[in-house]
């Protein structure tokens, strides 16, 4: 039973705590990715736990099954770790949930038909741009202030319970020509637009972007090799994907995937950039290899950046206890932007720490045991795109080889 004390007035919603708190994250944030103050990140995460324990009654009881309370937590790692499908069964919001700026359902991985929700106030909804507009600059557009964006999603408008769809809105807005475009409406992908954005960037020679799920570019890849259909954008031309690459939407490996954008695209992989984005946790991770591309650095396995705001650590599917770097285990992050939930998210993602970042390696099928490392390995990341995109994006596929031919007479 939860203690459904009302919370004190020292953790309203437009309290002098909860105000500073929020200052003093977006302050952090705003130091940029060079920050490196542990002792800051820790003072800031245990105020967050502080005030979600006091204003999230079944975070609460929680945290007292756990024998943890903010007197007690002295290091962020104390801070009990809510697991991901909590939001599928519990309300947790700092503050009252008729008050959200942002309300949407995450993506329904696990189980379709129960998902979770997510709920953030106007002062978590501004830690959320922060800190997704600092990595996109740097790990998607560092080399352009703004380009044609095609996105293979629906607008907000269409979707606007897909936390995805939001956060690509303000992408687009923030990144985007006013060219820029959604390619997928209730009529399903607007193929049209996509072959002429694609054959007209190819003809002028300025790049593109192309925004979406891992599982769109494959259906459309693998649809464009049926009919031998290339393109060859031009230079600066990058791909952002969101998911994996096998096991829930066809064989292709993460080589293949990378083979097929350079084939079908003209795109190389060092402009292949994979974000692994969830609506439990407020921050993006994103891929390395644009960024050390830029910078020259060298050749480097790829792996997601974790910004100085956050912290993730890989854990044992058993004792949930954390493992050294190079072991396969669950991915567990502690994100400061997530101030209006929990500061603190065990996820059933399998991942593992390398030396300057991590990878998401697969889904746990909660099966205890010891986890098969190679086997994980080969079934890279979770699809993160809903039944009905899957069913949008396929639908006017078949029509791809007669819409080229017309339109490749006209720009080519």
């Amino acid at each position: 039973m939860f203690h459904n004390r009302p919370p004190s007035p020292k953790y309203a919603p437009d309290s002098d705590f909860v105000k500073e708190l929020d200052r003093e994250i977006l302050a952090f944030i705003h130091q940029g990715l060079d920050n490196d103050d542990p002792r800051g990140f820790n003072r800031l995460a245990l105020k967050e736990f502080e005030l979600q324990f006091n204003t999230i009654p079944p975070y609460r009881d929680y945290c007292l099954h756990k024998g943890v309370s903010p007197g007690q937590a002295e290091k962020w790692q104390d801070i009990p770790a809510v697991p991901s499908n909590a939001f599928k069964n519990f309300v947790l919001a700092t503050f009252p949930v008729q008050d959200a700026e942002h309300a949407y359902f995450t993506s329904g991985t696990t189980n379709p038909l129960k998902k979770g929700k997510i709920y953030r106030d106007s002062g978590a909804v501004n830690l959320v741009n922060a800190a997704n507009g600092l990595l996109t600059k740097q790990y998607v557009f560092p080399d352009f202030e703004r380009m044609k964006i095609m996105l293979m999603t629906p607008s907000p408008q269409m979707a606007p319970g897909i936390g995805m769809a939001v956060g690509l809105e303000r992408l687009r807005t923030q990144f985007g020509t006013p060219d820029s475009a959604y390619l997928i409406s209730r009529r399903g992908l607007n193929l049209e637009l996509l072959l002429q954005s694609l054959l007209e960037s190819e003809h002028t020679g300025l790049p593109l972007a192309l925004i979406g799920s891992t599982l769109g570019f494959i259906y459309f890849f693998r649809e464009c090799q049926k009919h031998d259909i290339q393109f060859n954008l031009p230079p600066g031309s990058r791909i952002c994907d969101g998911g994996g690459y096998m096991g829930q939407f066809g064989e292709c490996s993460k080589e293949q995937y990378f083979e097929l954008c350079e084939m079908i695209l003209g795109v190389p992989e060092h402009h292949c950039i994979n974000v692994l984005g969830m609506g439990e946790v407020s921050t993006n991770f994103f891929d390395n290899t644009l960024n050390d591309y830029l910078e020259k650095k060298e050749v480097s396995e790829r792996y997601k950046l974790i910004a100085p705001w956050t912290k993730t650590e890989v854990v044992d599917i058993n004792g949930f206890k954390p493992l050294p770097a190079g072991e396969v285990g669950l991915l567990k992050h502690y994100d400061l932007a997530n101030r209006s939930m929990v500061v603190a998210v065990q996820t059933d993602n399998l991942g593992v720490i390398l030396e300057e970042g991590f990878e998401i390696v697969g889904r746990w099928k909660k099966k205890p045991g010891r986890l098969d490392a190679e086997a994980i390995r080969n079934a890279h990341g979770g699809r993160i795109i809903t039944q009905m995109v899957n069913f949008l994006l396929k639908r006017n596929l078949k029509r791809l080889d007669r819409i080229y031919q017309k339109l490749a007479k006209r720009i080519r």
